[in-house]
């Protein structure tokens, strides 16, 4: 998307189930940073789904994956192919995939948060293949996926680090 595409908003439309995904229920309506506003909005979500079991939490995350996918596409093609920064469902579901079986503990969400948003914003290799070579709703969304599974992956070896070294140990955890 160009600096000139983004100031394309939507006609917002709290009836269409469509917009409240692509949306993230207004979030990405916010003036000033609608990318992190969505993954704000993704925080609580991940607070509620955080107590089921690990396989169903997975479960219903490939779900939203799949939604969000539809639904972005959908906005998308609404807004003449622009991928308005309006559209934050997927920033929602790549952060619901960086905390997929995360430690507990308030640190983690915030250190997950901030790289998220750090891997989202700056696209690395390889997110900037995913967002450069897809297009439509995948496009929007699974660069955003890769940005969790990046995230997840820091996470999880930043919570073994701290294991390993509180135990006394110098190496990973087994």
């Amino acid at each position: 998307m160009s600096s000139a595409d983004s100031h394309v908003l939507p006609n917002f439309n709290a009836r269409s189930p469509q917009h409240l995904i692509a949306y993230g229920f207004g979030a990405g309506l916010s003036p000033w940073a609608p990318g992190t506003m969505g993954t704000l909005l993704a925080v609580p979500l991940y607070a509620l789904l955080s107590v089921l079991p690990t396989a169903l939490y997975v479960i219903i995350v490939a779900a939203l994956i799949v939604a969000a996918i539809w639904a972005c596409g959908a906005a998308c093609r609404e807004l003449g192919g622009v991928d308005s920064p309006a559209i934050v469902g997927d920033e929602i579901v790549g952060f619901l995939v960086a905390m997929a079986a995360a430690p507990s503990g308030l640190i983690w969400i915030i250190t997950a948060f901030l790289l998220f948003r750090l891997l989202d914003i700056t696209k690395p290799w390889p997110i900037s293949v995913f967002h450069h070579r897809l297009r439509g709703g995948a496009g929007i969304v699974l660069d955003d996926v890769v940005a969790g599974l990046m995230t997840w992956v820091v996470i999880q070896g930043l919570h073994e680090m701290v294991v390993a070294s509180l135990r006394g140990g110098h190496g990973v955890v087994h």
